[in-house]
């Protein structure tokens, strides 16, 4: 089996089970873990950060990477405010997130993700196996950053916000119970 298939027999089923438990985030009562979310908060400042490096190579990726950010960040904002807040007898504080923010930003990343392995399978094509394996300096591109910013800024935004309505339903109902 050429090597290039071995790494697409790998990336493959990983990539449908990420998008899988994505998808299913985006419906339905959630509870609020304050853990999970201060980790993920965390993990996509990390992220962001580290996207950030890129952009010392080429100025027009850090740009990609910014507006993403910024745009990311005010649907963040919209997708807060089209969030509904339960309560739920067991779970305690639980919210509904808007399931058309998160099909689109889905449906974004797919979608890229897609036109990228399809560049590197015509370039693979093209000139060889070789041409494939490119160093990831050379595989970003200002679009790609951009879209990992709006995903990057939207999540910053949205489970901090998350977060700041649970330390509300906390002081405003201190006797119910709230898993981690």
């Amino acid at each position: 089996m050429p090597v290039h298939l071995t790494s697409y027999l790998i990336m493959l089923p990983l990539l449908a089970w990420m998008v899988y438990k994505r998808v299913s985030r985006q419906f339905g009562r959630q509870p609020i873990r304050r853990k999970r979310m201060i980790a993920r908060i965390v993990i996509f400042v990390i992220l962001g950060g580290l996207m950030a490096l890129s952009g010392l190579q080429r100025l027009a990726l850090a740009e990609g990477l910014l507006g993403g950010i910024l745009i990311g960040g005010a649907v963040g904002l919209v997708g807060l405010r089209l969030t509904r807040f339960e309560i739920d007898p067991a779970k305690g504080d639980c919210y509904v997130p808007n399931p058309w923010i998160g099909a689109l930003l889905t449906a974004l990343l797919l979608g890229r993700l897609a036109w990228r392995l399809f560049e590197m399978w015509q370039l693979q094509a093209a000139a060889g196996d070789a041409a494939a394996m490119q160093p990831m300096g050379q595989a970003l591109t200002p679009m790609t950053l951009l879209l990992i910013g709006l995903l990057v800024g939207y999540y910053i935004v949205y489970f901090t916000g998350l977060l700041i309505h649970h330390r509300r339903f906390q002081n405003s109902h201190p006797g119910i119970a709230t898993p981690l």
